[in-house]
């Protein structure tokens, strides 16, 4: 077999390094020390098949032009080198690597392609997120609101934990805490003060449940959390502090206990499982052999799905003049994080970002999608969310699970190296830029527990109990969460704080991830940590615009090196404490 390799994040091999817009013309280059008598890049894009001859540069480096083409899509390459007896040597991109020979057809190397006019709000280069539980951050100065809905109720304790639901899932999540949009606000100076320049807001619209995945009317704020005037407040003063705010949109369900559904006639309204056929809503769900036989998200029955692409619906979520993603950025909004991005419909995302972009050029679309948003396959096909038509950025589970993984000591620097170096190949610059680089979430245990290696953190839900780290664990837990986030902050994109995270914030799985933040309780030495970090980071100009190049140096450790023009800054992550 002949000897050869190819480094698809070298731009030496492969220059302009990083996704393409259409258009472009790449360099790529294989090197073999064995003089292979003939070599050629093996290309297939948009279903066609092309091979381009590749011809010797030096003594053992061979080159070739390709053309990226005129539309948006992914571009797939190896390399074939034939001896003078004919006998043939693959190059390909092995899972976890840069690349290896094969005696047959390899793993393609991949290269994103897209559309030349993409661009995301410039704020979102500059800014560090905090995603905030409305009910679960502050309660205005004027008090609590009481919860509406079934079976709701309110805690008479601020920092005690989180009801467990006693029927193993969250259809039945409505105890409530009373954190509201006026507490959120008159903490507005707080966020500043640490630093952060955008907030993302799990759901606010009216609904049963505490997390409001359940949406039982999109047009309305959650009474519990205030009104539309309380919302155009907090966008007002925030806009005042240089902060923006994303809504959380969910759009692929909605509540059984909704005016659209309406199963529990809560709503004076003509709903789809209420009226059946009569309701001018049976069109948005998908019923099968009668009313109680719907299709479910999950197939939790609470939940019913949404059929996105019905004309009704399409219009009062998108196309209407006052549709809800139109009406809310018309009040301040910065955009919409897209619940389960990777269910809904392509051409659902294309035409919301299509009215987001129409209604505020500098509004954002980010996407919950858990997986490789240049390349996924959801429900059977193929996706790409990073071609400029759809997504500017979505929440890097990826990169989450790779930088937990390599400080508990499970992989080594080189596995996130790896990462790393492929998301900066495969991400359009503009979304590199912007993903939202996170370490916790709602549906994430805290990462201080993650990070203190405590284990089994989300078992069966009718198991999980509230239960404090010892004073070892938590110092662990939080000098590696300290360490993590430096991290982000050194990488292209948006860091992404969890509320309370940065106050010393613990608990396993949902609903003790949830819990309420620690007012007067924080742990002020690390939150004076991450301002410190976070202030670092905004103030400088290479962490926000600079170029960025990855490197393990040794098990233990891995550099990243920012550089912009002459200027250049260099920090190590080493995992060990």
């Amino acid at each position: 077999m002949i000897r050869a390799s190819h480094d698809p994040y070298s731009v030496i091999d492969r220059f302009p390094r990083g996704a393409r817009p259409a258009g472009s013309v790449v360099c790529l280059r294989v090197t073999s020390p064995d003089a292979p008598e003939k070599a050629w890049v093996r290309l297939w894009r948009g279903g066609g098949e092309e091979w381009v001859s590749m011809k010797p540069v030096s003594r053992d480096v061979y080159e070739a032009q390709i053309y990226a083409g005129n539309d948006a899509g992914l571009v797939w390459y190896y390399f074939v080198l034939e001896t003078a007896s004919g006998e043939r040597t693959y190059v390909g991109k092995p899972e976890g690597g840069r690349s290896q020979t094969y005696d047959h057809e390899p793993p393609s190397f991949q290269i994103t392609v897209y559309d030349p006019a993409f661009t995301v709000p410039g704020w979102m280069h500059s800014s560090v997120m905090m995603q905030i539980m409305v009910d679960r951050f502050a309660v205005g100065s004027s008090g609590v609101r009481p919860p509406a809905g079934r079976g709701a109720f309110l805690h008479e304790n601020w920092s005690e934990p989180p009801v467990l639901c006693q029927n193993g899932d969250d259809r039945e999540a409505v105890d409530f805490f009373g954190g509201n949009l006026e507490g959120l606000t008159e903490k507005l100076d707080y966020l500043s003060e640490l630093g952060v320049g955008a907030l993302y807001l799990n759901p606010i619209f009216q609904a049963r449940s505490n997390h409001k995945y359940d949406t039982g009317d999109y047009r309305k704020i959650d009474p519990s959390f205030g009104t539309e005037s309380d919302f155009t407040r907090l966008t007002h003063e925030a806009a005042e502090r240089g902060v923006h705010i994303v809504l959380d949109g969910v759009f692929s369900h909605t509540g059984a206990d909704s005016r659209y559904f309406n199963k529990f006639k809560t709503y004076r309204s003509r709903g789809a499982y209420s009226h059946y056929k009569d309701s001018p809503y049976y069109s948005w769900y998908r019923f099968k052999s009668g009313r109680d036989d719907y299709d479910c998200w999950w197939g939790i029955d609470t939940l019913p799905n949404i059929n996105e692409m019905d004309p009704s619906f399409f219009n009062f979520i998108i196309s209407g003049k006052d549709s809800v993603v139109a009406h809310y950025l018309k009040k301040g909004a910065s955009g919409w994080r897209l619940d389960v991005a990777d269910e809904l419909p392509m051409e659902f995302i294309r035409a919301l970002r299509s009215r987001v972009k129409a209604e505020n050029g500098e509004a954002c679309v980010i996407g919950e999608v858990w997986e490789d948003i240049s390349n996924k396959i959801s429900y059977g096909r193929p996706r790409s969310y990073a071609l400029g038509d759809t997504l500017d950025s979505a929440m890097n589970y990826p990169l989450r699970g790779a930088l937990i993984a390599f400080l508990l000591g499970k992989s080594k620097a080189g596995e996130l190296e790896q990462l790393v170096n492929h998301q900066i190949s495969t991400l359009p610059r503009p979304m590199l830029y912007a993903m939202m680089n996170l370490l916790g979430s709602h549906d994430k245990p805290r990462i201080i527990d993650v990070l203190a290696g405590k284990e089994n953190l989300e078992p069966p839900r009718e198991k999980r109990r509230f239960e404090p780290l010892g004073p070892e664990e938590y110092r662990l837990g939080k000098q590696r969460f300290v360490k993590a986030f430096e991290f982000l902050c050194h990488l292209p994109g948006m860091p992404c704080l969890y509320y309370g995270d940065d106050a010393g914030l613990t608990g396993m799985g949902d609903p003790f991830c949830r819990r309420t933040y620690p007012w007067g309780r924080e742990d002020r030495a690390l939150r004076e940590q991450i301002g410190q970090i976070v202030r670092k980071r905004n103030a400088s100009q290479i962490l926000t615009e600079g170029e960025c190049m990855v490197r393990a140096l040794d098990d233990d450790r891995i550099e990243l090196r920012r550089s912009l023009g002459s200027s250049e800054t260099v920090f190590t992550l080493d995992r060990r404490v």
